[in-house]
Formats: structure tokens, sequence, C-alpha cells
């Protein structure tokens, strides 16, 4: 295995990892920003309701991209399983 391909499997693992958790993120920094401004509004500052939204909100996100994120992953794996048998 040659420098450069490890330096193509590092690049493209790291641009996965960013593509597929992006979503998740991004759902979840706009929920926490969406409660805490109800918080600071309502003066209620109950642990479990950052919790719960975020937690629904990221197994909605899991269902909604579920097929989405088992093609990429499946494409990343044959990609490096094609590597792999070029040695």
């Amino acid at each position: 295995m040659t420098s450069e391909m490890v330096m193509t499997v590092f690049k493209e693992t790291i641009n996965k990892i960013m593509l597929l958790s992006a979503p998740f993120l991004l759902i979840s920094i706009v929920l926490g920003l969406v409660i805490a401004v109800f918080q600071a509004a309502t003066q209620i500052h109950e642990q479990t309701m950052t919790f719960v939204p975020k937690l629904v909100g990221i197994l909605i996100m899991m269902l909604v991209c579920g097929p989405w994120l088992l093609i990429n992953l499946s494409e990343f794996f044959r990609m490096i399983l094609s590597l792999m048998q070029e040695l």
C-alpha cells in the first residue's frame, strides 16, 4: 500500500465522517437553539426539556436519513475493498 493510497483513504474517511454526521449535528444545534430561546422566554430551566426533544429529533433524523447513510457507507466500504484488492 503506497502512501498515496493511505492518504486517499484518510481523506475519504474524514469527508465521510463530516458528511454523515452533519445532519445530526445540525438538527441538535437547531433544536438546542429553539429550546434555549423558549427556556429564556419562559424562565423554565428543566434539564429534560433540552434532552428529550434533541433525542426525538435525532431519532427522526435517523429514520429519515437512514437509507442515505447506508448507501454512503456501503459505497465507502466498496471503495476500501477495491483498494485492498489492488494490493
